[in-house]
């Protein structure tokens, strides 16, 4: 198993083609990474409230979520389905979350741009519950905010939209015993990730889950050519994942629907319209996240929902 360290050469805060990989892999290898928590900090914010918060020494302003990688996966060609397979998601000990207190089309929503709060959480992830500073405990379920590659478009592109090929894609289901498949957009992968959390509902309401970094990550990655993808899927604990992305909830939730609808038609052989029918009655649609610039909607397929 091949691992990566936060650090100098692995931390970047943006996605590029042009990005040269820290790492090359071949198809079934696997790689540990540790991240560091999503803004760069290292550590909870001072007292819980928005004073300064310690940021790593190789944060800079304008970048995105704390990132490792490009991670380049040999043989990998534009148009083929990266299958990233998660085996564990240990998160650290501490972690943040933020609500209001910045301009943002949801917090002008809420009312809360210039009132804002900041829980600071305790986390045992060998008990599975995070505390805050008010004494509230939850449940920890694990997963990475950011899991894709860089657009096919030259350039510096933002960490903060989900997009077709995967990035911050904030969906909670995928925790450890996933398989996420990627349509693949650039040649040779360039597969990065991070944004830890140890906890989200879905949406990510406040724009921030528990935000965490991450101990230690195993992933191992392989090459699909069988499966012609247009947005991610995957295969999670919960049951088959179809997601969307789009500028409104109806764009994304139909975008989702309609991988959905191809994936019972290669799940158990049925038509379009008959897949529809059983979506109806057997799928669930969900709301991923409302935050990130594009909104995300993701479909849900139960294992045993459809025999």
């Amino acid at each position: 198993m091949y691992e990566l360290e936060p650090d100098g050469r692995t931390l970047h805060g943006w996605f590029s083609r042009d990005l040269p990989p820290v790492l090359t892999i071949d198809p079934g290898d696997s790689v540990r990474i540790r991240t560091l928590e999503s803004s760069w900090s290292r550590g909870r914010f001072a007292g819980g409230d928005f004073g300064d918060r310690p940021r790593s020494e190789f944060w800079e302003p304008g970048v995105g979520h704390a990132l490792i990688g490009p991670i380049a996966v040999r043989g990998a060609q534009a148009g083929m389905v990266l299958a990233v397979r998660v085996a564990a998601v240990v998160p650290g000990t501490w972690g943040n979350t933020v609500a209001g207190g910045w301009p943002s089309a949801v917090n002008e929503r809420y009312g809360t741009v210039d009132a804002g709060v900041v829980h600071v959480w305790d986390l045992d992830p060998e008990a599975g519950v995070g505390r805050n500073q008010h004494g509230h405990t939850v449940a920890l379920r694990p997963f990475l905010g950011v899991l894709g590659m860089p657009p096919p478009e030259p350039g510096r592109h933002s960490t903060t939209p989900p997009r077709w090929h995967g990035g911050n894609l904030d969906c909670r289901e995928l925790v450890a015993g996933s398989t996420l498949y990627l349509p693949i957009p650039v040649d040779g992968a360039l597969f990065s990730a991070g944004d830890g959390h140890a906890a989200q509902g879905d949406g990510e309401v406040s724009g921030t889950a528990i935000e965490c970094p991450m101990d230690r990550v195993d992933l191992s990655f392989d090459l699909r050519t069988d499966w012609e993808l247009r947005t991610p899927v995957a295969h999670t604990p919960v049951g088959w994942v179809t997601m969307g992305v789009g500028s409104t909830l109806d764009d994304a939730a139909f975008a989702a629907l309609e991988a959905m609808f191809e994936l019972l038609g290669r799940l158990h052989g049925v038509s379009r319209t008959d897949a529809i029918a059983l979506a109806s009655v057997a799928v669930d649609l969900r709301v991923t996240q409302i935050v990130n610039q594009v909104v995300g909607a993701h479909a849900v397929l139960r294992p045993g929902a459809i025999r």
